[in-house]
């Protein structure tokens, strides 16, 4: 199977470390992180490869995950890509506005990290492996 590239874009160093750890026992992960919307966005601009599934918090600061997400609608390069939000707001508003601004799914980061590494690995089953998309990059 071809590993696929993962965009785990999070400003909260401990969640990274849980998610990162979720990912461990994984080996067809390549997961790149950034420490917040202004380092994803400088990401996905650069030479790297395209990720093929962002994981994106939404509440961070300077540039929040909407904005993120609407840089990432918004190009023509990394317009297809799955965008879950993966965020610990349960707020209907936020809820809308993600979907409103082009999320492929929105997930409320579970506290316990059983179910949280549970929530990542069904996540990334689903939209890394799953499901089909135009490949990008």
């Amino acid at each position: 199977m071809e590993r696929r590239r993962i965009l785990l874009v999070d400003d909260n160093p401990h969640d990274v470390e849980l998610a990162l750890n979720a990912f461990q026992d994984s080996g067809d992960h390549e997961v790149l992180v950034a420490v917040g919307g202004r380092e994803a966005i400088a990401l996905l601009r650069g030479p790297a490869p395209l990720p093929d599934l962002i994981l994106l918090d939404l509440k961070m600061p300077q540039i929040d995950g909407l904005a993120v997400l609407d840089a990432v609608r918004g190009n023509d390069t990394t317009r297809a890509i799955p965008v879950v939000m993966l965020t610990t707001s349960g707020e209907d508003r936020d809820i809308r506005e993600s979907y409103a601004h082009g999320a492929s799914a929105y997930v409320i980061k579970p506290m316990d990290f059983t179910q949280f590494r549970e929530a990542v690995r069904t996540i990334t089953a689903f939209w890394a492996h799953l499901n089909r998309h135009p490949r990008v990059g």
